[in-house]
């Protein structure tokens, strides 16, 4: 009894080990005796027991493979570059991808070293950071032939990282920063030498416009002067008389508003009566004798 029941177990056993499940997207290799017999796809699947074994699963979703490659540039910078690739298994060849590469991955390894090693160093340092995507392009291109025959399809190839020598990069950023503070400095020269400018262009026009409110005003003055005396010679005063009434006014004038102001830090030398009436007959003095001298000069030349 005891017998029966080892054997019914074993029977079920046997019966179960017969079925094995196969994911999505996933392949299973079968050998029978250690001989390749099928590829089984996603599902419910049967094997002979004992005589057939699943060798291995191959997946055919799209995989990534990360490599850090280290190199030199053409002027002699060294640069660790991050290599991403993904690839996938090709469906129809999946016994290839199997059977004919022992680690997949070591091999890819191997040719992004190899791609890389050769395009680099005909670079500079800033070609390497511009040309990237031609680097990713070259890898991807040489995988893709490369491994096409070993039922692995290259999707993409990127160039993720470029990591220059610490010592690069802080030469490179100090660079950088001088460059930016000798365009800074350009800028603000133009910006004070424009400001110079305007302030001379606003200097100039506010001299123009005072001198030609200093004339307006000598004219006004002049024809109120004018003015002034023909009214008084109307009156039976003549002009020397009447000069001398308008200087002796415009003097009490001018002290006038000098005193109105309590501020005001100005001291009138001489400032007595007589001080208009001296000032007017210094200024005819002075007329008369540069009309004098002007006759003098005009009769010895007419003499000659």
């Amino acid at each position: 009894m005891n017998f029966v029941a080892i054997l019914i177990i074993v029977l079920v056993l046997i019966l179960l080990s017969s079925f094995f499940v196969v994911k999505q997207q996933t392949y299973a290799i079968i050998e029978r005796f250690g001989k390749f017999l099928s590829v089984r796809g996603p599902g419910l699947q049967m094997k002979i027991p004992v005589v057939d074994k699943v060798a291995g699963r191959v997946s055919i979703r799209i995989q990534q493979l990360d490599v850090v490659v280290e190199t030199k540039t053409k002027d002699d910078v060294f640069v660790h570059l991050k290599i991403s690739v993904q690839f996938q298994i090709q469906q129809t060849h999946v016994y290839d991808a199997f059977y004919k590469l022992q680690n997949p991955h070591e091999q890819i390894t191997a040719f992004i070293f190899d791609v890389v090693r050769a395009e680099v160093p005909k670079m500079i340092l800033d070609d390497v950071f511009e040309k990237k995507d031609e680097i990713a392009l070259a890898i991807q291109r040489e995988l893709k032939d490369a491994m096409l025959n070993y039922g692995y399809d290259i999707v993409k190839a990127l160039v993720t990282d470029i990591d220059p020598d610490e010592k690069v990069k802080i030469a490179m950023n100090r660079i950088n920063a001088a460059e930016r503070e000798k365009i800074a400095a350009q800028h603000e020269g133009d910006a004070q030498r424009i400001l110079i400018v305007e302030r001379a262009k606003a200097e100039a026009e506010s001299k123009r416009l005072q001198g030609m409110g200093i004339a307006d005003q000598r004219r006004e003055i002049a024809r109120g002067l004018v003015e002034s005396v023909d009214i008084l010679n109307k009156v039976g005063i003549n002009s020397q008389e009447a000069s001398a009434l308008i200087v002796v006014t415009q003097h009490y004038d001018t002290l006038h508003q000098i005193g109105s102001s309590s501020n005001s830090n100005l001291i009138l030398m001489p400032n007595s009566p007589n001080a208009g009436s001296e000032m007017l007959n210094n200024m005819v003095a002075s007329f008369t004798a540069s009309n004098q001298i002007g006759e003098a000069i005009k009769e010895g030349k007419n003499k000659k």
